[in-house]
């Protein structure tokens, strides 16, 4: 059976908002499948992405008016708690994906002929949660005070699992992702996103593709599949997938078009290019901002149920 991760206490008081915290739960409950309850990050763990000083302020709620506008969510200590469980919610997921990586010497790169993995056992676990792209070491932006994919990277680079790739595809530019790595060979970022939408200043990853606002289905997977390849050419012992509900054309903050069966295919493409390979692959849920809050639930529910047919049909 699959793995997912989950803590009723994502679900935050963040007062009247665009970001519905209740989606975490509502997906909970729409898949009816047991679920793993994840620690909160330690603060040492935070501390492998994210400055001392900004920790600091996070902890002692001193943060300033720039600060909150910048992050666009109110301190608390429910927060802070909360989205410190959010991350300790995809190390853990990262760990159970990766598990069998950590017995890999870190020298000893992962061959590109796909193959040599044929009889590889496919891993994947989903957090319902997560995808936290926009906070910088110094700074959190776009409702994200911390990064949990470059933490749970950074946490198992420490415990032997070398080489990443993360697959953003929010309808936003995974900014504080490709900064955070920028400078990191042993980590690829992707991240195919709406190019005139927030953030302003996308800095570059190692992949990037802009689309126009208005981009459909067939389209966007086109260009998915181009990218794909090169996202494995990175030679990754891990991946971990972003897989945004705000591309879909009733999302509030979004100006993509893609339909719920778009997205379905989406999923599938990613999922089966991991499964393929024998990468482990850790699924975050990222954004999602529907005008009907149960449409987002609809496609995060669809993205996990695409990973459960993949494990399924891995092992039979």
């Amino acid at each position: 059976m699959i793995k997912v991760v989950y803590s009723a206490r994502y679900q935050i008081d963040i007062g009247l908002h665009v970001f519905p915290t209740e989606k975490y739960r509502l997906v909970a409950e729409q898949l009816k499948i047991g679920t793993i309850e994840p620690e909160p990050a330690t603060w040492d763990q935070l501390a492998l992405v994210h400055t001392p000083e900004y920790l600091e302020k996070l902890r002692t709620g001193r943060m300033e008016t720039a600060d909150l506008a910048q992050l666009e969510l109110p301190w608390s200590e429910q927060v802070v708690d909360g989205f410190r469980v959010m991350v300790g919610g995809t190390i853990l997921a990262a760990r159970l994906a990766a598990q069998n990586q950590t017995q890999r010497s870190p020298s000893s790169p992962r061959k590109t002929n796909l193959a040599s993995f044929a009889n590889s056992a496919f891993n994947v676990v989903c957090h319902i949660g997560g995808g936290l792209h926009h906070a910088f070491p110094n700074h959190g932006e776009g409702f994200c005070p911390f990064n949990d994919v470059a933490v749970a990277v950074r946490v198992l680079q420490r415990e032997g699992v070398a080489r990443h790739a993360i697959v953003d595809l929010d309808v936003h530019h995974g900014n504080g992702t490709a900064f955070i790595f920028e400078s990191a060979p042993d980590v690829f970022t992707f991240s195919m996103h709406q190019q005139h939408n927030y953030p302003m200043w996308k800095p570059k990853g190692s992949l990037d593709i802009g689309l126009p606002d208005g981009t459909h289905d067939a389209t966007y997977l086109a260009a998915l599949e181009r990218a794909l390849p090169e996202v494995l050419a990175h030679r990754p012992d891990c991946i971990f997938y972003l897989a945004g509900a705000d591309p879909y054309e009733d999302d509030q903050l979004g100006g993509l078009r893609l339909t719920k069966d778009g997205l379905r295919k989406r999923d599938r493409m990613v999922i089966q290019t991991a499964r393929t390979a024998g990468i482990p692959l850790v699924i975050t849920l990222a954004g999602g901002y529907a005008r009907r809050v149960q449409d987002t639930v609809e496609i995060h529910a669809a993205t996990i149920d695409e990973a459960i047919r993949a494990i399924t049909a891995s092992r039979e």
